[in-house]
This record gives C-alpha cells, sequence and structure tokens, in this order.
C-alpha cells in the first residue's frame, strides 16, 4: 500500500515571510504530526518579488488518516484562526496524490 501526500498552497506578503515560517511551523506543522498516521511533513518556500509562496505537503499512510486530520472531507482546506492575517488568499480545496516514488524518504 502507497501512502498519500496531502498538498496546499498559500501566498503571503514577502514582508510576512519570515513571520508565517514560524507560526505555520507551531500551528500547521505540530498540528499535522500530532495526528496518527501522519508520516512526515514538508514546507517549502520561495520569494518571487513582493510574494511568498508556500507549499506544504504532508504524508499520510491513508485517507482515514487524513480524515482525523481534516475532517470528513479530505479535499477541503483546514485553515487556522491567524491564518487571515498573513495569507493573500484562502483557497478552499487542496490536492491529493498517491506516493509512487520515495527514494530516500522514510514514508
Amino acid at each position: 500500500m502507497s501512502s498519500i501526500a496531502r498538498v496546499w498552497y498559500g501566498r503571503t506578503p514577502s514582508s510576512k515571510e519570515e513571520d508565517y515560517v514560524e507560526y505555520i511551523k507551531k500551528t500547521g506543522v505540530k498540528g499535522l504530526r500530532q495526528i496518527e498516521g501522519n508520516l512526515g511533513v514538508l514546507l517549502l518556500k520561495r520569494v518571487n518579488k513582493d510574494v511568498a509562496e508556500f507549499t506544504v505537503i504532508s504524508f499520510w499512510e491513508s485517507k482515514e488518516a487524513i480524515k482525523r486530520f481534516a475532517g470528513e472531507d479530505i479535499n477541503k482546506a483546514r485553515y487556522y484562526p491567524e491564518d487571515s492575517e498573513y495569507l493573500l488568499e484562502m483557497p478552499e480545496e487542496l490536492e491529493h496524490y498517491d506516493v509512487a516514488v520515495a527514494s530516500g524518504l522514510k514514508l
């Protein structure tokens, strides 16, 4: 059985990039890691002029494990209260992928 990658994208003003990284480590990453069935989290970022772009990829053992974090509708993005202070938009949905190859990763 393969694992599942849950992928969320977000953008902040570049002036808030460092603060957002610290905030998301304390909220989203910590929250994801506390859920049984979570296999790990990647937080990717890049600054493109005045906008910082973020990708959070969380790895899961099953859709049931994702539901423990996201609720019944796993395609719906989950936000924390202060997210609106950082994010330029708050997409309602995110994407899931079956992990086909994870060379060197312990998934």
